[in-house]
C-alpha cells in the first residue's frame, strides 16, 4: 500500500491558512498511482471542502484533526439530494460521486465547526443560498468504509450515504450538540447492503434516520438489507428512524443489541399520503431504551415537511388507495426493555384506508416515569399531549402483543381505534392506578364516527 502524506505536498499543520489544495493534490497523486492512502499526520489542518476518488483510503492518525472552513465560498454548489430531492446544495466537508472503494478511517477527528452554519438556519436563513454542506456524503458509490474516526459538529447530516452499494460503518463517534438543527448522525438513503455497528451517536436530530426519497424524487431507489447492531444513541429526536421520506421503499432492517438514552423516542416509522412506498420485513431485537417519550412509533400522518398542513395528510376519512398511499407492514419487536417512558408504551396510527398491519411485540417491558413530561407521541395533527398512557392504536389489523409488561401508567395498557385481529397473550399490567383486569382494560372504537377531526 502506497502513503501519500499530505504535508509532503504542502499542507500546513496548526496554521491559520487553507490546505484544501495541498490535500486536494495527495488525493490527485495517490489516483494517478491506482490508489493507495492519503495519510494525514497529528496536528490540526484547516481545510475546505475534501473531494475523494476512488481506491482511496483517507486516513487520519491519532491527534490529527481536518478543520473545516464555515465560509460558504469553500464549499462550491453541486447537485445533489437535501431531504429526498435533487437540487443544488453546498459540496459536503467530504465529497464523493460514483466511486469504489472509498474509505475513511483513523483515530483523527473530523471537525464541522458548524455553529456558523446553525446559527444562520435559525436566525438568518435568508443568507443560507443553499443547503448547508454534510460532513460526509457519498454518491453512487460501491465499497464504502467508514472506521473509527471522531465527527464533531456537523453544519447538517453528519454521515450521508446516498445511492451507494456495500457500506460499512464501523466503531464512530458521532457529537453534535443537542441543539443542533438537523444534525442526524446517520442517514442511508437508497442504499443497498449496510452494515452499521458499534456506533456512539449524541447529535442534535435523529440519530440514525433511513430513507429513500419522496414523492417528488424522480426515481425512486429502495432503501435495504440494513443492519444495526452494538450502538449507543443519546438524546437525538430518535434512536433508529425510517422515513418520512421513503417513498422508494425500506425493506430488510435488523436492528439488535443497541442502547437509547434520552432519544425523545426509540424505533420511529413516520410517512404520510402521498408519499408512498412500503416499510416492510423490519426486525428490532434487545434493546433497552431510557427516558423517552415513546419508546414504538408508526405514524402514517406525519405532518412535518412540504404539504404536511394540507388536508390530504390530516384527514382522517378513509381516500383511494394509490401508488400515493404509504403502507407499514411485517414488523417484529423482541426482547426490549423501555424504563422512564413519558407519554405512551408506544402509538402505531396507520391511515383510515390503509391500516398498519402484520406487526409484533414479544418480550417487552415497558416502565412508564413516575414523574413523567406530558408530551406528544407522534407529529400528527389533533393529537393531544399526553402522559403515562400504554399502548395507542389506530387503524391497525393483525397485531399481537405477547409476553408485554406496562408498568406505572394510566387509564388502558391498550386502547384501540378501528383495529382488527389485535391479540394479547400473558401481557400484565403493574402498578396502575385502575383495579380493572388488563382485558378490561382494552377499548376498542371500531366506528369512524368516534375518532377526533385534527385542526390545522
Amino acid at each position: 500500500m502506497m502513503f501519500f502524506n499530505i504535508m509532503e505536498y504542502g499542507a500546513r499543520k496548526n496554521a491559520p491558512g487553507l490546505s484544501t489544495g495541498a490535500i486536494a493534490a495527495a488525493i490527485d497523486a495517490a489516483a494517478a498511482a491506482g490508489g493507495g492512502t492519503v495519510y494525514v499526520p497529528a496536528g490540526v489542518y484547516r481545510t475546505g471542502a475534501v473531494v475523494l476518488k476512488s481506491n482511496i483510503e483517507l486516513h487520519l492518525s491519532s491527534g490529527a484533526v481536518l478543520s473545516f472552513s464555515d465560509q460558504p465560498e469553500d464549499y462550491p454548489v453541486v447537485r445533489s439530494s437535501w431531504e429526498g430531492v435533487r437540487r443544488e446544495v453546498h459540496v459536503s466537508c467530504i465529497y464523493g460521486k460514483d466511486l469504489e472503494n472509498v474509505s475513511i478511517t483513523g483515530s483523527g477527528r473530523l471537525e464541522g465547526n458548524g455553529q456558523a452554519w446553525w446559527d444562520k438556519q435559525r436566525n438568518r436563513p435568508e443568507e443560507l443560498h443553499y443547503p448547508r454542506p454534510k460532513l460526509i456524503s457519498l454518491e453512487s458509490c460501491r465499497r464504502v468504509t467508514l472506521r473509527d474516526i471522531t465527527l464533531t459538529n456537523s453544519p447538517s447530516w453528519t454521515v450521508h450515504p446516498l445511492l451507494c452499494q456495500d457500506v460499512t460503518i464501523d466503531n464512530l463517534s458521532i457529537l453534535n450538540p443537542a441543539v443542533s438543527p438537523n444534525t442526524d448522525g446517520i442517514n442511508p438513503e437508497s442504499c443497498t447492503n449496510v452494515r452499521i455497528s458499534s456506533c456512539h451517536i449524541d447529535v442534535g436530530d435523529d440519530c440514525i434516520a433511513i430513507k429513500s426519497g419522496t414523492e417528488d424524487t424522480k426515481e425512486r431507489m429502495p432503501c435495504e438489507n440494513i443492519t444495526i447492531t452494538g450502538c449507543t444513541m443519546v438524546h437525538g429526536h430518535g434512536g433508529v428512524v425510517i422515513g418520512s421520506e421513503m417513498s422508494g421503499s425500506v425493506r430488510n432492517v435488523v436492528i439488535t443489541n443497541c442502547v437509547f438514552k434520552q432519544t425523545d423516542r426509540g424505533i420511529r416509522l413516520k410517512s404520510r399520503r402521498g408519499r408512498g412506498g412500503i416499510v416492510e420485513d423490519i426486525r428490532v431485537s434487545n434493546i433497552v431504551m431510557e427516558d423517552v417519550i415513546c419508546p414504538f412509533i408508526m405514524n402514517l400522518y406525519y405532518f412535518c415537511g412540504p404539504r404536511g398542513k394540507d388536508k390530504y395528510v390530516w384527514d382522517k376519512n378513509p381516500y383511494p388507495v394509490t401508488e400515493e398511499t404509504p403502507q407499514f407492514r411485517r414488523i417484529h419487536f423482541a426482547n426490549i426493555t423501555a424504563r422512564g417512558v413519558h407519554a405512551a408504551a408506544g402509538f402505531i396510527y396507520g391511515l383510515a384506508e390503509q391500516y398498519v398491519s402484520e406487526v409484533t411485540f414479544d418480550n417487552i417491558d415497558i416502565s412508564m416515569a413516575e414523574q413523567a413530561v406530558p408530551g406528544h407521541p407522534a407529529m400528527m395533527a389533533g393529537l393531544a399531549e399526553m402522559n403515562n398512557r400504554g399502548f395507542f392504536l389506530g387503524n391497525v389489523r393483525d397485531i399481537r402483543f405477547r409476553g408485554v409488561t406496562i408498568e406505572n401508567h394510566e387509564g388502558p395498557a391498550f386502547y384501540v381505534e378501528n383495529g382488527e385481529g389485535i391479540e394479547l397473550e400473558q401481557c400484565s399490567s403493574r402498578n396502575t392506578k385502575q383495579t380493572e383486569q388488563l382485558l378490561e382494560q382494552v377499548t376498542v372504537l371500531p366506528s369512524q364516527e368516534d375518532m377526533t377531526t385534527p385542526q390545522h
